[in-house]
């Protein structure tokens, strides 16, 4: 099973990437894991849409191969980041020469960590309205939403997930379940 875990926030030291590496060390022996690379993906314009820039193509063939998506979002004044939306929007479109988006019925999972109180939950509920605007195949319960991660990082600023590990280990389980019997 190929699981795609998809970051909202392009900086490399983010709570959120590495909250998705905490899930890859879950999932490990389990699955195949990989966090998409789309720091070169332009800004939407359908002016450039045909043919799309490489960037786009192996973006979407990362997307179409993957089994499962997992979005990882941070949470900007109480939404989900522009990058990421950037992205959807360049995953939204058919590609050419197709009548579907690779999005279509994709499994997908989402979590988030913030140093705020709100956990992601008010991004992950944006989220959730555009993909199921999308028709990605969201796996509602459980999702994850981890504030105040100041609580649970070290002294070099690296999460530790102490009381939220056991939360992030069930979404793995159940996400695993959840993409077998949506891929049936």
């Amino acid at each position: 099973m190929k699981i795609l875990a998809i970051v909202g926030s392009l900086r490399k030291e983010s709570y959120n990437r590495q909250l998705a590496l905490y899930a890859k060390r879950i999932l490990d022996d389990k699955v195949d894991f990989e966090i998409l690379d789309y720091s070169d993906v332009p800004l939407f314009n359908q002016d450039y849409e045909f043919p799309a820039p490489e960037s786009i193509k192996r973006v979407r063939e990362k997307v179409k191969e993957a089994d499962g998506l997992w979005f990882f979002t941070p949470e900007y004044n109480h939404y989900f980041s522009g990058v990421l939306k950037n992205l959807i929007d360049w995953l939204s479109r058919a590609v050419e020469g197709e009548k579907t988006p690779i999005l279509s019925n994709k499994p997908a999972a989402i979590s988030g960590i913030t140093e705020g109180m709100s956990g992601t939950g008010l991004s992950q509920d944006n989220l959730v309205t555009l993909l199921s605007y999308l028709n990605v195949n969201i796996m509602n319960v459980p999702r994850l939403t981890i504030p105040n991660a100041g609580a649970q990082m070290d002294e070099d600023g690296n999460i530790k997930l102490n009381a939220s590990y056991k939360y992030l280990e069930k979404q793995c389980n159940y996400f695993i379940d959840f993409v077998d019997k949506s891929n049936k």
